[in-house]
């Protein structure tokens, strides 16, 4: 079996140097739709709020810019990792959350320690539990956790780990606002590190079960903070503390995200997010999605 998960899990951290600067944050943003044209924003390429995302002498720094800082090191050292050998045609990201321990530069360096805390079994997948600190002399930035689902790795008799979801409230969203990803956006995205050919190549993304090339979780995931920052939590990117959510549904290059937002929901100081596609009946993207901010 590929994935020996007692031995991924007794392996030693994995620790890595990165380093990044205005131009790695900005090609984020732009991987994210930053400038974009949005109903709400038609002129956004020179909206004084948008130019907060591109523009260098006013740049602030999104928080999930921590999944790609690096160009995303640690989910690669973590799936290099010793008893994980994994098919990427075969790998979807399960789950993501980011805490924040104090505000990412917009230069910085660091050191990252990748480890594997879990490796589950659901039967005809497997769940592969990554961690990794970053942080500097100065003290942690971010821990970032990371849920990789390897499909058809699953059946050896391991612990099948917790189950639970998020119930949407049973009222109507604070705010609900509509995010279109362009034809090229995961073209743009994947230049920041993640070059999973699934996400560009056609003939990649048929072996893997698809009709065409579908989008980054990690997009997906970015695109929903920025609208959740722009809308609900005034522009700050420095209130976030926390970003959770589970990868329900694939999302394809050209088609728009609804994106509804509850306030203090599941609980004071935070946000609960939903974000489907409407344009499939509001399949679900993202699920049990969380902005937790001061």
């Amino acid at each position: 079996m590929p994935i020996d998960a007692d031995k991924a899990v007794a392996a030693e951290p994995r620790t890595s140097e990165i380093a990044w600067d205005h131009k790695d944050v900005q090609l984020y943003h732009l991987g994210i739709g930053a400038g974009a044209a949005t109903e709400e924003r038609p002129d956004a390429a020179t909206d004084p709020d948008e130019l907060r995302y591109t523009l260098e002498s006013r740049l602030h720094v999104l928080p999930s810019f921590a999944t790609v800082a690096g160009a995303g090191m640690a989910v690669v050292g973590g799936l290099s990792s010793p008893g994980i050998d994994v098919d990427l045609a075969a790998v979807l990201h399960g789950a993501q959350k980011i805490t924040l321990h104090r505000p990412i530069p917009l230069k910085g360096a660091a050191r990252q320690t990748a480890t594997v805390p879990a490796v589950y079994d659901k039967g005809k997948a497997a769940v592969i539990v990554l961690r990794s600190e970053t942080a500097d002399e100065d003290g942690p930035f971010w821990t970032s956790d990371t849920q990789i689902f390897v499909r058809g790795e699953g059946g050896w008799g391991g612990d099948r780990g917790p189950s639970s979801r998020l119930e949407l409230p049973g009222r109507a969203p604070d705010r609900t606002v509509t995010r279109l990803i362009r034809p090229d956006q995961a073209l743009l995205y994947r230049l920041s590190g993640d070059w999973n050919p699934l996400h560009a190549d056609p003939g990649f993304a048929a072996l893997a079960g698809f009709d065409k090339p579908i989008l980054h979780g990690l997009c997906s995931y970015g695109v929903t903070l920025k609208a959740v920052v722009d809308t609900v939590l005034d522009g700050d990117v420095g209130r976030v503390r926390s970003y959770a959510t589970r990868f329900a549904g694939v999302v394809f290059p050209g088609e728009p995200l609804r994106i509804r937002m509850w306030r203090d929901t599941p609980g004071p100081g935070s946000v609960q997010v939903s974000v489907t596609a409407p344009d499939r009946d509001d399949a679900p993207v993202l699920a049990d999605t969380v902005v937790e901010h001061a």
